[in-house]
């Protein structure tokens, strides 16, 4: 897999842009840590929607879902409910976007303060969410590491470890320089490298990548591997089972009919309970409400072109193995269908599009998880008075620390499905819980937020340790991460609850008068005026229905690109006609409000607010 030195030339050219971009963009980072997290919330929306569909088509991902189309054909999509579908983007898009914008927050930390006051509850719910994200953080930093290691490491002929270095080092080097503002424009550049690489590979697959009707795919066994037969119509079939017969580590997915209902249910409460990381980050950043739906809908329609780029490589590296042997790893079918089958030039082109894939995943990561060191931590605590040339300098230097730290632990992980799998379902899950009750009930308060969420994160890394490898059958291990960290974290967030007292009814209804959320909040929303009530319940009504039309649609639009790929026209014009009827469903029911404005979707004053709030206790003692 040996590169030509106009291939080099291409990746170190365009390496050396990247740097070169976050360095001309290092004087708008230098304005604050406003400007350095969130571009002073002055980002168009089309950027932002751009960048963040450069965000979640990263490499990693990439490599498993195109192993996962591979080994299980469109089935496969099914599989990849419990992350890479990026399913949210629905419910953000319809309206839990708006409600993260609308706190005027920087972190989720820092929204934990105006959902649950400046009293000690939310001090503690605070600090938990930060020391919550930065784990996730750091896991997510040495997944990347690995797969973006395994990819390089094909083409330069050396360890991926090794290969993953230069990867890091520019990542990092422009994202410490240009904060925000370098991630999302370097983002947009990216973008349009990694669609180069789609339209390449999806008219390469497409005109030679020929599929007997019966065929062998590779599946990983341990430290080996074992061949799997397929017919094409079972392969190419998106009409999903009951049960698989997969043998090895995909054996995990063999119970497939409760497997999808856990990955969605696992989807959902993501969803419902409003992101987080450098997805929500994205919402903090919006200008209004209207571009928070738009951003999210562009998104949505960009992110829907990964699918036809991963069957096009699972179809090629079918198309491989029928001709000249079974790739043995599944996970390393990206790099061997670019060393088989693409030219000298292109081939250097088409791996520089998906460094940047990588590297969008990684910058975005980098940035979104040291606004939690520096805006929660330390100048919250450590150091109030900072001066903004030093909250830039622990910007810069808690971006160095979390990466050198995801990097180290990369070198324990050799599987990217299976760290992929825990990060999304396991720890995912234990940290969905208290992010779904903050939102939908009145009664529940940080100290709940807390225990609930230190809960969910020791059940789920006590479940991958000890409860998972003693199973006799694997195929209940995901049952077992999905439930464990899940149970446990609700069970905390109801004994932390109940146990302490209420939430300052004030701070309640800051909250719910700003945000406007459905759910339990009876005792809070009784009290504003009947016309206002009316105004909230029309608008939460519609946000439910189209939020049940927005899901099916996303998947839709998805499995098109999948049915396209493969030719199945049958499969890929009835979808084409629910397509259709789902989106004239919702324009009517969603998109045509947009650009509604009326007297509730003024700017809050959240933290003005809270801060009277708190003073006003002060006196009352």
């Amino acid at each position: 897999m040996q590169l030509a030195t106009i291939d080099y030339l291409i990746i170190i050219v365009y390496l050396i842009s990247t740097v070169i971009l976050g360095i001309f963009l290092e004087r708008k980072a230098r304005e604050g840590i406003d400007s350095y997290f969130l571009g002073n919330r002055n980002l168009p929306w089309w950027v932002l929607g751009a960048s963040g569909m450069a965000s979640n088509t990263d490499l990693a991902g990439t490599m498993i879902i195109t192993a996962l189309i591979y080994a299980v054909g469109a089935k496969g999509f099914f599989i990849e409910i419990r992350g890479g579908v990026v399913l949210i983007m629905a419910i953000m898009m319809v309206f839990m976007g708006k409600w993260n914008r609308r706190a005027q927050v920087m972190t989720l930390a820092e929204w934990c303060i105006f959902r649950f006051g400046e009293g000690r509850e939310g001090k503690i719910a605070r600090i938990i969410s930060t020391v919550a994200t930065l784990i996730l953080a750091v896991g997510e930093i040495s997944y990347f590491t690995v797969a973006g290691g395994k990819f390089l490491g094909e083409f330069l002929g050396i360890n991926g470890e090794l290969a993953s270095i230069p990867l890091i080092v520019f990542a990092l080097t422009y994202t410490t320089v240009s904060g925000f503002y370098g991630v999302v424009w370097t983002d947009v550049f990216q973008g349009v490298l990694i669609f180069v690489a789609i339209i390449y590979i999806c008219t390469l697959a497409f005109s030679i990548a020929t599929i007997p009707e019966t065929f062998s795919v590779s599946i990983p066994v341990g430290e080996g591997f074992e061949l799997q037969q397929w017919n094409f119509a079972d392969w190419s079939s998106i009409s999903p089972s009951l049960t698989l017969d997969l043998p090895g580590d995909y054996a995990i997915f063999n119970l497939f009919g409760g497997i999808i209902f856990f990955y969605l249910l696992k989807v959902l409460l993501e969803g419902f309970g409003g992101g987080k990381g450098y997805l929500v980050q994205r919402y903090f950043a919006a200008k209004s409400d209207q571009e928070a739906g738009l951003l999210s809908l562009l998104w949505i329609i960009l992110l829907s072109f990964r699918w036809p780029v991963v069957t096009a490589f699972a179809m090629l590296g079918i198309h491989y193995g029928a001709t000249q042997g079974v790739i043995a790893d599944p996970e390393l079918i990206l790099p061997t269908v670019i060393a088989e089958y693409v030219p000298i030039g292109i081939k250097g082109l088409l791996i520089a599009c998906f460094i940047s894939a990588a590297m969008s995943t990684f910058d975005s990561i980098i940035n979104s998880s040291a606004a939690y060191w520096v805006k929660d931590i330390y100048q919250a605590y450590l150091n109030p008075q900072a001066s903004p040339q030093q909250l830039l300098m622990q910007s810069r230097l808690a971006s160095v620390v979390i990466v050198i730290v995801g990097v180290l632990l990369s070198y324990q992980i050799k599987n990217i499905n299976e760290i992929w799998g825990w990060l999304t379902l396991g720890l995912g899950v234990g940290l969905s819980i208290p992010l779904v009750l903050r939102w939908y009930w009145w009664r529940f308060n940080g100290y709940g937020f807390a225990v609930g969420t230190i809960a969910g994160i020791l059940a789920a890394i006590l479940s991958k340790v000890l409860i998972i490898p003693s199973l006799d059958r694997p195929q209940f291990g995901e049952y077992a991460l999905f439930l464990i960290p899940s149970i446990s974290s609700f069970i905390g967030c109801i004994i932390g609850t109940f146990l302490t007292e209420p939430t300052d009814l004030k701070v309640l209804d800051n909250f719910y008068k700003v945000t406007r959320p459905f759910g339990f909040w009876g005792i809070v929303g009784k009290k504003l005026p009947d016309d206002l009530q009316q105004t909230i319940q029309n608008e939460n009504r519609r946000d439910l229905l189209s939020t049940f039309i927005a899901i099916p649609w996303q998947l839709v639009l998805f499995m098109m690109g999948i049915t396209f790929m493969m030719k199945r026209w049958d499969s890929f014009g009835t979808l084409t006609v629910i397509f259709i009827l789902l989106s004239i469903v919702l324009y009517f029911t969603w998109f045509r409000y947009l650009n509604r404005v009326d007297s509730l979707n003024q700017e809050p004053q959240s933290h003005q607010e809270l801060s009277s709030i708190a003073h006003h206790r002060k006196d009352c003692r």
